[in-house]
């Protein structure tokens, strides 16, 4: 796939009753936050408050109370879930996902780890949700320096459950 299959216009008429809710700011959260609400998606990002990330993601002009959130409360808000914690992260804050993760919406994952090895992660998505992975084969700086330069980086996109039809779709435009 190509950018040019998911014009601006088009993706942004299939998230626009979406709220895009990204946990973490590390490399992967900040550069894919930013550019995803550069392309006037409704994002917000969800981090521990007061703590590195929460002063990181302010420098990025991320407002306290309106589009930058403690994690409980971004996750209860978002309707696209973006796990991009770190894989020690996703492990320990996964209890407080699953309570979040209600009918209709749909997590989303920049790896696979903590899913694929879910013996010792047990990071288990409820059955009712679609569950996509949109890696990007670079940094998160890589990711948005590159968009910033009006182009884009190869990714790779898989789909572990699609239960409204429309997980590809979601896949392939946020990729």
């Amino acid at each position: 796939y190509e950018r040019s299959d998911w014009p601006k216009e088009k993706y942004q008429e299939l998230f626009k009753n979406d709220t895009i809710s990204i946990i973490g700011y590390g490399p992967q959260g900040s550069g894919q936050s930013l550019n995803a609400r550069d392309n006037g998606l409704n994002v917000i990002v969800g981090v521990r408050e007061n703590g590195r990330s929460w002063n990181e993601a302010k420098k990025d002009g991320w407002e306290p109370g309106k589009n930058l959130f403690p994690i409980d409360e971004a996750l209860a808000k978002g309707t696209i879930i973006c796990n991009l914690l770190s894989d020690a992260a996703q492990k320990e804050l996964w209890p407080k996902f699953v309570p979040h993760l209600k009918k209709g919406k749909t997590l989303y994952f920049s790896h696979g780890f903590s899913v694929v090895y879910k013996d010792d992660t047990h990071v288990v998505p409820p059955t009712d949700i679609d569950v996509i992975l949109v890696a990007p084969k670079g940094s998160g700086r890589t990711v948005r320096s590159l968009f910033l330069d009006g182009r884009g980086i190869n990714s790779s996109f898989a789909i572990f459950q699609d239960v409204s039809g429309k997980a590809k779709d979601k896949a392939v435009a946020l990729g």
